[in-house]
This record gives structure tokens, C-alpha cells and sequence, in this order.
């Protein structure tokens, strides 16, 4: 009798398993498929069929993860923005070394450049009309805000302690925004570059 009822709950555990991997797959395509439309299309045409269908998921599967749109939207932003410190941070595990802080400051403000800035921009435009969204979106903007910038001050090798290295690194990151902002309306490589440089040479006098 012990040998069937173990058998039987390790056939339950067997499917529990794929079952929260078919879940967890569910919601990140979900998630994905959220940030991509909301770039593409902005708020107002990004609703949880689009996103469904564009995740290749049934609506009833996106509201089973994600009950109401706002809720969708910014665990969607707040999931990329998650995965962009993650993968900035892999690109410099050790923390940056002199040499290095051009790289760093060229990955931070591709941070402001890519479908990521452009998902949250749109959000942001939607929370200013949408009081029900402006409290997460805030919440979610701030604790953002402070893991890049914790992000920065490690890969940059700022000592805070020092008069003017807060706000030299908090600069760079507001710069970096600018710069994402002029990139929505035309490609500003050109200029994005010299910029770079230049917040470089002037991090180097500053940090150093």
C-alpha cells in the first residue's frame, strides 16, 4: 500500500514540475511580450489581448498571472529592468578598473537607448493621466532609480565619501536619460558618442 501511495505522489511531483515550468515560461513571455508592445505600440494600444496574442498565450492565461493590465505593465517593466542590471553587471563582474570606465559609461546610458527606456516612457505618460497606475509606476521608477545608480557607483569605483561623487555619478545617469530621450525621435549615435567621451574624461577627473 506504501509502495502505490509513493508511487502515486511521485507521479503528482512528475507533473507538478513541468506544470511550473510551463507556468514560469508562460508569465516571462508574457512579461517580454509586454515591454516589446509597449515600445512598438505605446499605452494606448497595448492592451492584454495584444500582449497575449503577441505571447502567443490565450487572455485568460495573461489575466490567470497578471489580473489587471496596470499590473502586467509594470511587472513587465520591472522585470527587464531587473534583467538589464543583471546582464550590466555581468559585464564587469570584477567592477571596472580605471580603463575601463568608458565601457561603463557607454553600457549605462545603452541602459537609456534601448526598448526598456522606451516601455517605461510610454508608462510613465500613462501614469501622469492614470491614478490608479502613478503609485506602482513611482514605487517602481525610485527602486529602479536606485539600483542604477548602486549599479553605476560599483562598476565606476566611486568612493562616495568624497565631496561631489554622488551627485558626478547621479549626473551621469540623468545625462544618459537626456540621451535616451533625444534617441526617440532620431538615431543620435553621433553626438551620444562625443558625449560619452566626454563624461568619461570628466568621471576620471572627478572619481579619481
Amino acid at each position: 500500500m506504501g509502495g502505490v501511495s509513493g508511487a502515486v505522489g511521485a507521479a503528482e511531483r512528475a507533473e507538478r514540475v513541468p506544470k511550473q515550468d510551463r507556468s514560469r515560461a508562460t508569465r516571462q513571455r508574457l512579461l517580454e511580450a509586454a515591454v516589446a508592445c509597449l515600445a512598438a505600440r505605446g499605452w494606448a494600444g497595448s492592451t492584454v489581448s495584444v500582449v497575449a496574442e503577441h505571447a502567443g498565450v490565450s487572455r485568460g492565461a495573461a489575466q490567470h498571472h497578471f489580473p489587471t493590465r496596470e499590473d502586467l505593465f509594470t511587472a513587465a517593466v520591472e522585470y527587464v529592468a531587473e534583467e538589464r542590471s543583471t546582464a550590466l553587471r555581468a559585464l564587469f563582474p570584477d567592477g571596472a578598473a580605471a580603463g575601463d570606465r568608458r565601457a561603463v559609461v557607454a553600457a549605462l546610458v545603452d541602459l537609456y537607448t534601448g526598448p526598456l527606456f522606451r516601455a517605461a516612457l510610454h508608462l510613465w505618460v500613462a501614469a501622469s493621466n492614470e491614478e490608479q497606475l502613478r503609485g506602482r509606476v513611482t514605487e517602481l521608477e525610485a527602486r529602479v532609480g536606485r539600483e542604477s545608480h548602486r549599479v553605476a557607483v560599483d562598476l565606476l569605483g566611486a568612493d562616495e565619501t568624497r565631496p561631489g561623487a554622488r551627485e558626478t555619478v547621479q549626473g551621469l545617469l540623468d545625462m544618459a536619460r537626456g540621451l535616451g530621450l533625444a534617441n526617440l525621435l532620431t538615431d543620435d549615435a553621433a553626438r551620444r558618442e562625443r558625449v560619452v567621451e566626454q563624461w568619461t574624461r570628466l568621471l576620471e577627473q572627478a572619481l579619481d
